[in-house]
């Protein structure tokens, strides 16, 4: 279950990875830092939390953090260098940001592919993710409806 967290926590994982996450989703993840984010009654992925040391319970409810699943993501082939993983799908796949050089990450969301490699985008921020009406939902949603 997401709860709320203190911008603070958010900038040191900023300061961890070297990156500036965009104002949109930062201001989502202070409301509900992690939790499901649906995109069709078949198919949703799991939003990764900052982690938050404030106490035991959340330490524990936030150890599978961007950071970490950053780190783990990266020694992957075919991880985009530049890829900030904020999500994942049950499947190996991720949902990541991205930056071009510059260490501050678009509001885009991107899917990684853990078979084929490859990123696509899916949709203009996380605010603006109706993946069940795009391309991108048409042709994999095959996979995940028996």
């Amino acid at each position: 279950m997401p709860f709320p967290i203190y911008k603070k926590y958010i900038e040191e994982t900023e300061s961890e990875l070297n990156v500036k996450f965009p104002t949109e989703f930062k201001n989502r993840m202070i409301k509900l830092n992690g939790g499901e984010l649906l995109i069709s009654r078949e198919f949703e992925f799991e939003l990764h939390p900052f982690f938050d040391k404030s106490d035991r319970k959340r330490i524990s409810r936030t150890c599978n953090h961007i950071g970490l699943e950053t780190k783990n993501a990266r020694e992957w082939n075919g991880f985009p260098e530049n890829g900030i993983a904020i999500g994942a799908d049950g499947f190996g796949n991720k949902l990541i940001l991205t930056h071009n050089g510059n260490r501050n990450l678009s509001d885009e969301l991107y899917f990684w592919n853990h078979e084929t490699r490859k990123t696509e985008k899916i949709a203009e921020s996380i605010n603006k993710l109706y993946v069940e009406k795009s391309s991108f939902w048409n042709k994999i949603k095959s996979k995940f409806i028996v």
